[in-house]
């Protein structure tokens, strides 16, 4: 079985600073993947081009069997099989809840609205949210409304969901309601990839971790290698995490 996710020698820039300096990895389906490194190791820039946010500049990047490298990609298939979630939430305040879930399905999928609701309904239950349908984001708690961009990408039944750093902006309490959504996610078989600072979930949680420095993967492993790293790079980092 091909992997879900493919990286071969990418490389991306923006203006003179180089970000990707040839990174290559391969994601399986149902894999999770916590990518981690300090700020400015290319970790987001890779993640933001596995959802074609960003484009590449040289190399190969499969995702679901679409070749983002292609440049005349139709990016409406590859929409449907991504979710990717922010840190910043997203949503728009002047929607409720339901709308912000529902508004995607309708539009991209041309899901009937009564079939649409039925969808959000049953997104938000698995966020704990199925009560919040009619609020709107700004009655929400921060941690809420991040649970309910999780949603709004778990409405298109995507294949692959993609995570940047989406508790980075979240008090301890708050980030714990969203890692026990993703942690649920995980148990249920969903792939995943995300970027992370939080060392505690990828030990308990990720397959696979996967070291990032300087635009390069610089060490990759079982969750084990942040207890026993095999390089002095990430023995520093995962040192000035705890």
């Amino acid at each position: 079985m091909s992997p879900i996710v493919e990286l071969k020698d990418v490389h991306k820039s923006f203006g003179a600073v180089q970000v990707l300096k040839g990174v290559s990895l391969a994601v399986d389906k149902g894999e999770v993947v916590a990518v981690i490194g300090q700020s400015g190791s290319g970790k987001s820039t890779a993640l933001r081009c596995m959802s074609r946010v960003e484009s590449i500049d040289d190399g190969e990047l499969t995702v679901c069997g679409h070749a983002l490298h292609d440049r005349k990609l139709d990016l409406r298939p590859l929409r449907r099989d991504v979710g990717i979630v922010f840190q910043s939430y997203n949503l728009f305040p002047h929607l409720t809840v339901e709308e912000n879930v529902t508004l995607a399905p309708r539009i991209v999928k041309g899901e009937s609205t009564a079939h649409a609701k039925q969808i959000a309904a049953d997104v938000l239950a698995k966020v704990g949210l199925k009560e919040k349908m009619g609020s709107y984001p700004e009655q929400l708690s921060g941690g809420q409304q991040q649970r309910v961009a999780i949603a709004r990408s778990l409405a298109m039944e995507p294949k692959l969901m993609l995570f940047d750093e989406v508790t980075s902006a979240l008090d301890p309490q708050l980030t714990g309601e969203v890692l026990r959504v993703m942690e649920q996610l995980a148990h249920h078989g969903m792939t995943m990839i995300l970027v992370t600072h939080e060392m505690n979930f990828a030990r308990n949680v990720a397959d696979r971790v996967i070291y990032m420095k300087d635009g390069r993967v610089h060490e990759s492993g079982p969750a084990s290698i942040l207890d026993k790293p095999a390089t002095r790079e990430l023995a520093d980092f995962v040192g000035s995490t705890l």
